[in-house]
């Protein structure tokens, strides 16, 4: 992650506050979530199946401690994975040394125009507030080949517009689903697919969208020009 001249922007700083919330917690997320076998069978279903129609390389944007990650390369998706937290990567390089692992914001992805198949965002925007919302959409787009494929995950709420709620880490919001269409359109994506699962006793209500990445925004005029291929470290 890059940053001014000047010294560290307001953006980057609130992205280091909650990566540092997360490096506090680390040992009882790994315990709780770390691990595919964890995880909702549904969302297992979803994210395998998603990324078996990703027709190349997959980056997990927001990888926490590398499970999902893992669980793609297992099934042989050339993945690679980028977070913030200091603490959930060295976790994942040290569980899952074959793999590539990068520190990153996602609002500033270390990779080079139309470098992706797919993005796997898998609530790891939950924390962004609208405006950040919107810029790692249009940064995702920015990685993705024209007709790569997003699979985001995130709390869903009722009403027109997202909710800001107390997570136990650190500050959250929630989605509706036609706020997060009208944001995938708005941003250059083709919405193809959603779910929701219902709130329980204990957990917000989830939801999802599969996007495809469009050849042009709305309103632009269609441009030439290559892909460039995946670079760097991840």
């Amino acid at each position: 992650m890059s940053e001014n001249e000047s010294g560290p922007s307001k953006e980057s700083a609130g992205g280091r506050a909650v990566a540092e919330s997360y490096d506090a917690v680390v040992d009882l997320y790994v315990e709780l979530f770390g691990d595919e076998e964890l995880a909702e069978p549904e969302d297992r279903d979803v994210i395998v199946a998603w990324a078996a129609g990703c027709e190349g390389p997959v980056l997990d944007a927001g990888c926490g401690p590398g499970h999902w990650t893992a669980a793609l390369a297992h099934r042989g998706v050339q993945v690679a994975g980028v977070d913030l937290s200091t603490q959930f990567l060295e976790h994942a390089r040290r569980r899952y040394p074959g793999l590539r692992f990068q520190q990153a914001d996602l609002r500033r992805l270390p990779s080079e125009d139309g470098s992706w198949a797919g993005v796997l965002a898998w609530f790891s925007l939950i924390h962004f507030e609208p405006a950040d919302m919107r810029r790692a959409l249009a940064e995702i787009r920015r990685v993705l080949r024209p007709e790569g494929r997003m699979l985001l995950g995130f709390f869903t709420t009722d009403g027109e517009e997202p909710r800001a709620f107390a997570h136990k880490v650190a500050p959250a919001w929630a989605w509706p689903m036609e706020w997060i269409e009208d944001e995938l359109v708005s941003a250059g994506f083709r919405p193809v697919a959603s779910r929701v699962r219902a709130a329980t006793g204990v957990q917000r209500a989830q939801g999802h969208w599969e996007a495809v990445r469009a050849s042009v925004r709305p309103g632009e005029e269609p441009s030439g020009g290559g892909l460039a291929e995946p670079h760097g470290s991840v």
